[in-house]
């Protein structure tokens, strides 16, 4: 009966070391998926920013011919838009910082 009982307890006992790695486990997996979402994430925001500045450029060069043309107007309007942001975001950026 002792011999029984004796097995049981190192049952138990390898149990728990069991469920220790299994938790350790679970630990390291989760952080493995979350560092690959982060980098997901980064991976799209690098996109986003690529997107940004091709835009910029087709931006700054539609700005330019528009320059070259001589339309006063229009470079005025633009200009007091693009100021008008600026300022808008300092004065927004201001409230946080």
């Amino acid at each position: 009966m002792s011999e029984a009982y004796e097995r049981e307890r190192q049952n138990n006992s390898r149990l728990d070391e069991l469920a220790s790695k299994v938790s350790a486990l679970r630990g390291v997996t989760v952080d493995i998926y979350d560092n690959a979402r982060s980098q997901d994430i980064i991976d799209s925001s690098n996109d986003v920013f690529s997107n940004m500045s091709t835009s910029l450029r087709g931006s700054a060069s539609r700005l330019g011919r528009m320059a070259q043309a001589g339309n006063k107007v229009a470079i005025l309007k633009l200009s007091g838009m693009i100021i008008g942001v600026v300022v808008l975001l300092w004065w927004i950026l201001s409230w946080f910082i």
